[in-house]
């Protein structure tokens, strides 16, 4: 029944060869579309400190390797800044009251490193608490994060696996 290829016109063959160059043509420009979108992505997560935190995964990739580095406690207290900046007012005292245990506390159990100045600031607003009250601590942490763990994060192996996972 069929007699292949060979028994169509020329015309249709050089039709059914363009169509393949077009489709292969489209298949790979496809292809390069995924992978640069993957790239830009991963260029937008690593851009910075700041982009990195907006992701959930970026977040995870990061405490890894803080966990690595016994320092995940930075991250820790900079999300539970943020989990404090949107506390309900009257829920405030007691948030706030937690975290200076948890964070700011000589001692506490997941102590940040804070300048004695920024330590006063702190435990000076804790019993009369506001919105704000932990953003020069966090600011502190994350700008230490940022100059000294985020740079280590990019060279490190939790980057490189995060960048592979898809």
């Amino acid at each position: 029944m069929c007699k292949g290829l060979s028994s169509l016109p020329s015309s249709c063959l050089e039709k059914a060869k363009g169509m393949r160059v077009k489709l292969t043509h489209l298949a790979d420009k496809q292809e390069w579309l995924h992978h640069h979108k993957h790239r830009l992505h991963e260029d937008k997560y690593l851009q910075d400190l700041e982009s990195l935190l907006s992701c959930r995964g970026g977040q995870k990739a990061f405490r890894c390797f803080l966990q690595s580095e016994f320092s995940e406690e930075n991250l820790q207290f900079w999300l539970s800044c943020e989990e404090y900046r949107v506390t309900p007012p009257w829920q405030q005292g007691l948030k706030a009251q937690s975290m200076y245990c948890q964070f700011i506390m000589p001692g506490a159990p997941q102590e940040v490193n804070l300048d004695a100045e920024t330590r006063e600031a702190v435990l000076a607003e804790v019993d009369m608490p506001a919105s704000d009250t932990f953003n020069k601590a966090q600011q502190h942490v994350y700008n230490l994060m940022a100059k000294d763990s985020f740079p280590r994060f990019l060279r490190s192996a939790q980057c490189l696996d995060a960048l592979k996972a898809p």
